[in-house]
């Protein structure tokens, strides 16, 4: 069984022939981490989508500090006055979540937005460096960044180390060109007789073939294929060769906004949750074991929940279809043996 590291692979998958090569150049030089430009707000706003690119529609959104929620904060977190975040998008940046603007030097998307949106709650000025996926937790680790926020799946490995405060489905999907009349319901059924393509070695590849397994067994067929490039995959859906891609969500959702004003618009035909059947998988920010952060993150996650801002965040984005009901602390994860 893969160890859940390795969704990295399925994260970066994400990228589009679109990224900005950009972060690569000017930002992994700098030893793995650096100091990451990010949109600057007028006191009590947060700029969504800024530089994005396409990948959101921009917003603006009014976000105070609640006092309640900030007293909760670490003594030694209020006193320094920043949030120290850590976002794991070099070299090569995973749009929608994290990636380097329009601009060529803005470290932009759903994830630095969001932990942006927590230091206004908690009345602190968010410190946003970039890290290679490894060296993220590695600041984490080290105290050199307060929280990461970067696409990492809640697993119980790694709550043996971290503590976890959830903001967002863990989902893959099915995306199918906008005229297709095909969805998958939830039903692993409706698969029969179609020909979908995956990306190799990631999970939604585990779980299609299992589905390909078990309607074998029932006599019916599922076509799996695989191809070289995002690109050829595309290519492949738009000449009909294949139904649908079975993607990580957040790449689906940025395909879809990418592809809205083209010939071949495409849209999503179902998600299912990149933990199995049994389990929602759940995105989380994630601090250190015994910090004292989890919890006020947290909550300021629910205030923005309560107050609408979440819900515009996600609508940014294309990703209201990961939304949560609640961030909690620490819920149930993947478990040991699928972690």
């Amino acid at each position: 069984m893969r160890t859940h590291i390795s969704r990295r692979s399925l994260i970066r998958g994400i990228t589009a022939a679109t990224a900005v090569a950009a972060l690569a150049s000017g930002l992994a030089a700098c030893g793995g981490d650096s100091e990451a430009a990010t949109t600057t707000d007028a006191a009590g706003t947060v700029s969504i989508g800024k530089n994005s690119n396409g990948a959101a529609t921009p917003v603006t959104l009014k976000v105070s500090e609640v006092k309640s929620i900030s007293a909760e904060l670490p003594a030694a977190v209020r006193k320094r006055g920043t949030l120290k975040i850590a976002v794991g998008a070099l070299p090569d940046g995973f749009p929608p979540l994290a990636f380097i603007g329009d601009d060529q030097k803005t470290l932009t998307g759903s994830e630095p937005d969001l932990a942006r949106l927590v230091a206004a709650v908690l009345g602190l000025k968010p410190e946003v460096s970039n890290y290679t996926w490894e060296n993220m937790f590695v600041g984490v680790d080290s105290g050199k960044a307060d929280v990461a926020l970067a696409n990492v799946t809640d697993t119980e490995e790694r709550k043996q180390k971290y503590d976890f405060a959830s903001y967002r489905q863990d989902n893959v999907g099915f995306e199918v060109l906008k005229k297709s009349t095909w969805n998958f319901d939830d039903n692993y059924e409706n698969l029969a007789g179609k020909t979908i393509a995956v990306d190799n070695g990631t999970n939604q590849e585990k779980i299609l073939l299992e589905w390909q397994t078990k309607l074998k067994k029932e006599g019916k067929s599922l076509t799996v294929k695989h191809f070289a490039s995002k690109n050829a995959t595309y290519l492949a859906l738009t000449g009909g060769r294949i139904d649908a891609y079975f993607n990580a969500n957040p790449g689906l959702a940025y395909h879809e906004k990418q592809t809205a004003s083209s010939p071949n618009p495409t849209r999503s035909a179902g998600t299912y949750s990149g933990a199995g059947a049994t389990l929602q998988g759940l995105i989380a920010a994630t601090t250190k074991k015994d910090s004292g952060l989890a919890k006020p993150i947290a909550d300021a996650i629910n205030h923005l929940i309560a107050n609408g801002q979440y819900a515009k965040w996600l609508k940014a984005y294309n990703l209201s279809n990961e939304a949560v009901a609640k961030s909690e602390v620490n819920p149930p994860g993947l478990p040991l043996d699928n972690s």
